[in-house]
């Protein structure tokens, strides 16, 4: 397993020299070759298949344009690719949460709100309290990995790397906390 991880190092870092040089058929295989991981990646932080496959489009425009910024010295190339999909990605969640919050803003100044205001406040404060008191009763690594994960906006690969841990080990803790804090909020499925 170590020498394919190390031979497919060596072939992606040939490639990047390549496209460094402008090697538009290095590219097409650089493409090939890692174009599944950086959409699943991006797919992961955005959720949604269509900005994601205008990420990635954007990752690779992003990768030809700066190939020659590549230093092997920093690290393999695919760690690179994958940092500059993370980096497009969360920059396209801030994107639309910017436009959203905007939207928000807009709606709040010209619409005039028809509801209690008071219960409003009193019934977000309760559920927070709730959703608080949920947690506590996870375990601690649990605790740790639903945190990362939901309020820090970490991948499963990101929190299993900060705790490391296996990403298996994540998910199932991820899992097991979530169904935990249904079960602890009375949530039934829809």
């Amino acid at each position: 397993m170590r020498n394919l991880r190390a031979d497919e190092t060596e072939r992606l870092r040939r490639l990047m020299a390549a496209v460094a040089k402008g090697d538009q058929r290095a590219f097409a295989e650089l493409y090939d070759a890692t174009s599944a991981r950086v959409y699943g990646m991006v797919l992961r932080v955005l959720r949604d298949p269509g900005y994601s496959e205008e990420t990635t489009q954007e990752v690779f425009l992003q990768i030809w344009r700066s190939a020659p910024n590549y230093d092997p010295k920093q690290g393999s190339p695919l760690a690179w690719i994958m940092t500059l999909a993370h980096r497009r990605a969360v920059d396209r969640v801030r994107s639309e949460q910017s436009g959203t919050d905007r939207e928000a803003a807009y709606g709040a100044i010209s619409h005039s709100p028809e509801h209690d205001e008071v219960l409003e406040a009193v019934t977000q404060r309760l559920e927070s309290e709730a959703v608080i008191a949920c947690l506590d009763t996870l375990t601690d690594t649990q605790r740790e990995s639903v945190r990362m994960a939901y309020y820090s906006g970490w991948t499963y690969r990101e929190v299993a790397e900060r705790l490391e841990v296996a990403v298996p080990t994540i998910k199932s803790r991820i899992r097991d906390g979530l169904i935990k804090l249904k079960t602890c909020l009375g949530v039934t499925p829809s």
